[in-house]
């Protein structure tokens, strides 16, 4: 997570990783691009840009595909070289030189790079998914390969992402994979070949506005810095409200004691420690802002049959890196992983018949933080079975971190632009796919003006993205139903409007959208069936970034006229006809007004490819609605080729 320059005054200053500070100043060895690591997969097709820094004035070689290129760092450090474009295919290995340390990255693949961005509904993993299971089970194509950019965030532009690594598709890996940008991809592998890589870069939560750089924004540096004092204000704010609840602030981790993990040791009294709900971000636990470690404990029970048997312990995804022990054992630590559930085999010499304590140690550098999974996946296996251990664990605080506000800076007027996209800009890529507009549809007005946002993030990334060449394919999932469903035609609707608004954005070229509509569910944030929005883009990314011909679209508004009282509407993108899913083929979700604006439900059906739309409480009617609500309930109207028809309005009102 980077510092804020402006707030040193709270000791954000040494929140930046050493590696990191490397890019900031001069550095002192030699290092390319965190992207150029082991597993990469370089766009096809596209001059090949790689990156770096070393000391200064200092000659590197760079070795690729038989190819060499020499350059001499600048006075900064920075050194950049570029091949020429080359085929699908692969592996390959890179060389990178200098001062006599060699770097060498293995692996490489040519294919289809996709950057995949948003917020929580691109953010959520396979392992959460539907089926997760089976998924990650028969995840099984090394040329699919993800890198996962962490959580971080900056008030300037920064020359590398904080953190991550490039991983196969595999059982060990996939389920920290982004779900959609996941089966997105490999439904793309299917129709078009080539390796592919996915650039996963999102934050749950997050608005558009975090996305755009200042630029995007015109954002002036009054402005700028009107944001930079109410962080600061808010983070003042946070850290005395933390000492208020914990006392003084601890600034090292009692914990750790000269390398002894004191707080894993089997027989501590943590009878005088908090209780926290687990699983659970400590966030939404009462430790509003705090970033930095904390220690959960809990128990399990075992039996003298029992040790002699398999026994694995899954803690779900933590936020950010654990280190985890039983009785004082340690059984397995990662790093930086937000998203990867973590599940680690207990050794035989770990375990005891009886009690046995199991110890937690988190380290969270920014946003949310915990042990932040589904309770479904905090268990211990034991020789196959599983025992729950979701529940109330014992909870103490190590360390002390105060940042700006953790709920809030993934709102922060373009900090996240700077840190998790910007690195990214050099680097070649095929597309992106977007799944973000939850948190911009609070209100009416709110979602209204991402018309204007969306169009401008989409064209001011494709002004930026240096390495993309221009007009890059940009599609993105519309937002799908959720909320109460309306027993009356609401007269004004955030995420109709927020849909409405995404749609607006079709006028630009090179653009798609997968509907939605009937995937979410009136309590469900975050729909699990993350196949079908994956699938529905991938449909899209066949017919607007590689010309297939492919139906890539379900029914969309073409144009309507009243005849006798009855609205006639036809449509696009037919896929071999309208039909209805409903029993007897009614067609539900129509609303239809006259000049007084007053919207009633209508009855429909559909009419040699069109639909009829009628109601005896509206004798004249001058408007047609469908699905305008922020919930349609199981919505029933599709295309032959079984996708959903777009929600959609023919008033302004």
């Amino acid at each position: 997570m980077r510092a804020w320059p402006i707030l040193v005054a709270l000791c954000l200053a040494g929140t930046a990783s050493a590696a990191a500070a490397q890019v900031d100043a001069a550095p002192s060895r030699l290092r390319p691009a965190r992207l150029f690591a082991d597993g990469v997969v370089l766009q096809r097709g596209a001059p090949i840009p790689v990156w770096g820094w070393a000391p200064p004035t200092t000659a590197v070689s760079v070795q690729l595909a038989g190819r060499t290129r020499l350059v001499t760092a600048d006075a900064a450090g920075a050194w950049r070289v570029t091949f020429p474009a080359m085929p699908a295919g692969g592996p390959w290995e890179m060389s990178i030189a200098a001062l006599g340390e060699r770097i060498a990255v293995r692996d490489i693949l040519v294919g289809d790079v996709w950057v995949a961005s948003g917020q929580s509904n691109m953010e959520w993993p396979v392992a959460s998914a539907d089926n997760s299971a089976n998924e990650i089970a028969s995840a099984n194509d090394p040329k699919l390969r993800a890198f996962n950019v962490p959580h971080s965030y900056s008030e300037t532009p920064e020359a590398d992402v904080t953190g991550g690594s490039w991983t196969a598709a595999d059982p060990q890996h996939v389920g920290s994979f982004t779900a959609v940008g996941y089966f997105f991809a490999r439904a793309l592998r299917k129709s078009v070949g080539v390796p592919i890589g996915l650039i996963h870069t999102s934050w749950g939560g997050s608005n558009i506005e975090t996305w755009m750089s200042r630029r995007a924004l015109g954002m002036t540096d009054s402005a700028w810095n009107r944001v930079v004092q109410d962080e600061h204000a808010r983070a003042d704010a946070t850290r005395e409200a933390l000492r208020a609840k914990l006392g003084a602030l601890p600034t090292s981790d009692a914990g750790l004691g000269n390398g002894r993990a004191v707080w894993a040791d089997a027989a501590l009294d943590d009878s005088d420690w908090a209780t926290i709900p687990t699983p659970g971000l400590w966030e939404s636990a009462g430790y509003d802002g705090m970033d930095g470690t904390a220690w959960y404990r809990t128990s399990f029970v075992l039996d003298d049959e029992d040790l002699g048997r398999p026994i694995r312990l899954s803690l779900g995804p933590i936020d950010d890196s654990d280190i985890t022990w039983v009785n004082g054992v340690e059984v397995g630590r990662t790093e930086q992983a937000y998203a990867q559930p973590r599940l680690y085999p207990v050794p035989a010499s770990a375990l005891r018949s009886g009690r046995n304590v199991v110890a937690v140690r988190v380290d969270d550098t920014g946003g949310g933080g915990g042990i932040s999974g589904e309770p479904a996946l905090l268990y211990v296996e034991v020789n196959g079975t599983r025992r729950p251990l979701a529940g109330a664990w014992r909870f103490k605080v190590g360390e002390v971190s105060i940042r700006p506000d953790a709920q809030r800076i993934n709102k922060v007027p373009t900090v996240l632009y700077n840190a998790m996209l910007h690195p990214l800009l050099p680097f070649p890529i095929k597309g992106v796919i977007w799944y973000q507009g939850e948190s911009n549809a609070n209100t009416v007005e709110q979602a209204a003006a991402y018309r204007q946002s969306f169009q401008s993030l989409i064209t001011s990334w494709r002004r930026e993205w240096s390495g993309a060449g221009g007009d890059f394919p940009f599609l993105w999932v519309q937002l799908p139903n959720y909320g109460p469903v309306d027993s009356v035609p609401p007269a004004a609707s955030g995420w109709a409007t927020l849909r409405e608004s995404q749609a607006a954005a079709l006028t630009l070229p090179k653009t798609g959208q997968a509907v939605a509509i009937d995937l979410g569910g009136p309590n469900d944030l975050h729909p699990r069936n993350k196949q079908d929005a994956g699938a529905r883009l991938a449909l899209t990314a066949r017919a607007v970034a590689y010309g297939q011909s492919v139906v890539a679209s379900g029914p969309t508004y073409r144009r309507h006229v009243v005849r006798d009282g009855r609205v006639v509407i036809e449509f696009n993108h037919l896929g071999g006809g309208l039909v209805s899913r409903a029993a007897g083929g009614r067609v539900t979700g129509f609303a239809i007004a006259g000049d007084d604006h007053r919207f009633v439900w209508a009855d429909a059906r559909i009419e040699g490819g069109r639909v009829v739309v009628w109601s005896d409480r509206v004798p004249n009617p001058t408007a047609v609605r469908y699905l305008w609500m922020n919930s349609p309930n199981a919505p029933v109207l599709y295309s032959r080729a079984g996708l959903p028809a777009a929600p959609f309005r023919t008033d302004a009102w």
